[in-house]
């Protein structure tokens, strides 16, 4: 019986150990890093702006996005060069062709004998962008690019401001 008894706890102790029936161990550290991860800052919300001061500029990456993009569009420096190279022979010169005068900001706002020609902030219910698209316009001038035709959008989207 003493026999028995001694096989029953090796095997039992055996079956412990095969087991993992060990002491619980602290688990170890993490290494330290030695080089910093920087992670991009996401976009930050309407409702919720926070800013951290006490990060240097070149660890804050936050995606480009359409509005960032647009908000670099200026009328004056992108928009009204376009305008005079392409549409003002028609649209603003000694003519006014169907009473659209886009020699200054306020003509083109004001639209035409149709309608308004810009829709701020909506690039696609602007007459001016469906003309350039389909190629309408300009008749005479020289026709814009898609990339031109994309900065129009851009700030039209981006409220058509007078910048």
């Amino acid at each position: 019986m003493k026999n028995k008894l001694i096989i029953s706890l090796t095997l039992l102790a055996f079956i412990i150990t095969a087991c993992g029936g060990q002491a619980p161990q602290t688990p170890p550290e993490p290494a330290a890093p030695t080089q910093a991860v920087t992670q991009p800052t996401p976009a930050p919300t309407s409702t919720s702006i926070a800013t951290d001061t006490t990060a240097p500029a070149t660890e804050i990456a936050a995606p480009a996005t359409e509005a960032s993009v647009a908000a670099g569009v200026s009328y004056a420096n992108d928009i009204m060069p376009m305008l005079e190279n392409s549409c003002n022979e028609c649209h603003g010169g000694k003519q006014t062709k169907e009473g659209l005068d886009m020699k200054t900001y306020e003509g083109l706002m004001a639209g035409s004998f149709n309608g308004p020609v810009v829709t701020a902030g909506n690039s696609t219910d602007s007459l001016l962008v469906e003309l350039v698209t389909k190629g309408k316009m300009p008749k005479r001038g020289p026709k814009l690019t898609p990339e031109q035709i994309q900065i129009i959008s851009d700030w039209i989207n981006a409220g058509a401001l007078n910048n």
